[in-house]
């Protein structure tokens, strides 16, 4: 795979890879958005701590992961079910000189990493559309937007609060586009709270949406 010639694309003042099957940046307002609320376009504060630990579940492209080392954090991990995914963000992370402090892994979210490994915060924008228990996937692509019967995000929540450092924060990308009081209840049914972080509209096409930046607590 690695031969292979991507087509590019620039976000954020930089070039990058888009390899086949993964989800392409260009063609959605989300990973701009997704930028936007981490603090990781230069505008405002980020919510990466500097010199700290990131891992970003679910990297696609790699950009977020990217821009993260790019913006001062000292050890990145990304991780991707998507083989493709995985070498995307490598391939991203060559281009713009940070594989010495970034690793992309191929994990079914937190699957494929030491039991014992901690960040000091843990990202995930998700794939946030609900399926039926039973749906099977067409294609890698697809697992970037569905999560059938929500399997994937309550492993999210049970998982993420358990792989940050004190003081860490365990982070989730939602999106009115999905269902907030499923995943609500879910989060009760673990002990876990979401606290909103942020909030932010833009045009999808002609369609408004939301996405919400939520923080998961584990209940006292």
């Amino acid at each position: 795979m690695s031969s292979l010639v991507a087509p590019r694309f620039t976000m954020a003042g930089h070039e990058w890879d888009l390899l086949g099957d993964v989800f392409a940046p260009p063609y959605s307002a989300t990973t701009e958005t997704a930028m936007e609320v981490l603090g990781l376009t230069g505008g405002g504060p980020s919510l990466l701590p500097a010199g700290g630990s990131f891992l970003e579940v679910g990297s696609g492209t790699g950009i977020i992961a990217v821009l993260a080392a790019l913006r001062g954090a000292g050890r990145v991990v990304a991780t991707d079910i998507n083989t493709h995914a995985v070498e995307n963000t490598r391939r991203n992370a060559v281009r713009h000189h940070v594989e010495d402090r970034l690793t992309a892994v191929h994990s079914d979210l937190f699957a494929a990493l030491d039991p014992g490994d901690r960040f000091d915060c843990v990202y995930w924008h998700s794939n946030f559309v609900l399926a039926p228990d039973g749906y099977h996937y067409r294609t890698d692509h697809e697992g970037a937007y569905v999560d059938p019967g929500y399997r994937a995000h309550q492993r999210y929540l049970v998982e993420a609060p358990l792989r940050v450092t004190d003081g860490g924060a365990a982070l989730l990308q939602f999106s009115d586009r999905g269902d907030l009081d499923r995943l609500t209840d879910l989060a009760t049914a673990h002990g876990r709270v979401l606290k909103v972080l942020d909030r932010r509209a833009f045009l999808e096409g002609t369609e408004t949406l939301e996405h919400i930046l939520l923080e998961i607590r584990t209940l006292p």
